[in-house]
């Protein structure tokens, strides 16, 4: 009975360290990918891909991709998922 306490703990803490390095792989996968589109969308002229939305809204999409898969490949590297 007073060894179920620390085996709970043991099982527990493993359970929080598989998820915390799932949702880390997770946002370093998303991060990449969402990074990408954004690089893609910048370079759109020189990879000579013909987009339908005009050179601004490109831009202001390709910044809003390029911030946010850095932030989600920043979350993935900080691992606090608990606090």
């Amino acid at each position: 009975m007073e060894n179920e306490a620390p085996e709970r703990r043991k099982m527990e803490e493993r359970r929080r360290k598989a998820y915390s390095l799932r949702r880390a792989i997770l946002d370093y996968g998303m991060g990449v990918i969402i990074t990408g589109i954004g690089i893609v969308l910048l370079l759109a002229p020189v990879l000579h891909l013909e987009l339908s939305i005009d050179g601004t809204a490109r831009y202001i999409f390709a910044g809003l991709f390029l911030i946010y898969g850095v932030f989600r490949i920043y979350r993935g590297s900080r691992k606090n998922y608990f606090d």
